[in-house]
């Protein structure tokens, strides 16, 4: 098994950029064999409160066929986040495009202080897909701030915990000890993938990561790079390596 947690620098607003950086990152990480590729928090338009509303994606998006022309193609799933207009509700949300063309979407249950102006949370949308019997959840930034989010994952029998953030230099810290102790606690392996630059005027952390179900670090990127932090399993083992993009 191969997973890859993209480390990416968005332009703010600019949509086709994003994606463009989206695609070519897709791209590299099926040269490395990759099954799965994880982006970060609101990874195709930038972090946005304020404008999120005008960026908003809708769940049969156009916007959308190309990432499920790579994912069809290229036999890879691809997690990218926006903000999701479902209905009337606005969500922090990101889709998990298959293989087989469906596209499923999580949105965020647990919001930070500020996003309530502008989002709802909702527990309504949780996939949970599998990779050669491993299954698979996610979660989204102050997801993971939350205890309850990674116990309820491990209820359902998760394997392999995906974390999507925009963590700031001041609360990476924060993100690494609580990802570490949840891996070691639920017994799960966990792919975080944050923004490195700037992104909603503010620096982010990059450090996107890797920990075993043991807790322990088996990956990781700088605090400035692009690029994909890409992890394999072999038989009980994972080994990782960084590309630079």
């Amino acid at each position: 098994m191969i997973l890859a947690a993209a480390q990416t620098k968005p332009t703010r607003g600019d949509i086709d950029a994003n994606l463009s950086d989206h695609y070519r990152l897709i791209e590299l990480a099926v040269k490395n064999k990759a099954q799965l590729i994880a982006f970060p928090e609101m990874s195709i338009t930038g972090y946005e409160r304020e404008h999120a509303k005008q960026l908003a994606f809708q769940k049969n998006d156009s916007r959308l066929n190309h990432l499920q022309k790579l994912a069809a193609e290229n036999n890879i799933i691809i997690i990218a986040g926006a903000p999701i207009q479902i209905g009337s509700n606005l969500f922090i949300g990101e889709f998990v495009i298959s293989p087989d063309n469906s596209v499923s979407i999580y949105t965020k249950q647990f919001l930070h202080e500020g996003e309530d102006e502008y989002f709802q949370s909702s527990f309504d949308n949780n996939p949970i897909i599998s990779i050669e019997n491993q299954k698979i959840s996610f979660a989204i930034c102050a997801d993971i701030d939350n205890p309850l989010h990674p116990e309820n994952a491990k209820k359902r029998e998760t394997d392999i915990y995906i974390a999507s953030i925009f963590f700031s230099p001041n609360g990476i810290p924060n993100a690494y000890r609580d990802l570490q102790n949840y891996a070691e606690k639920h017994q799960m392996n966990v792919l975080m993938s944050n923004f490195s630059g700037e992104s909603w005027g503010s620096p982010s952390a990059g450090q996107s990561a890797f920990w075993n179900n043991k807790g322990e670090l088996i990956g990781q990127m700088n605090d400035s790079d692009s690029g994909l932090l890409l992890v394999e399993k072999q038989n009980d083992t994972w080994t990782s390596k960084v590309l630079k993009f």
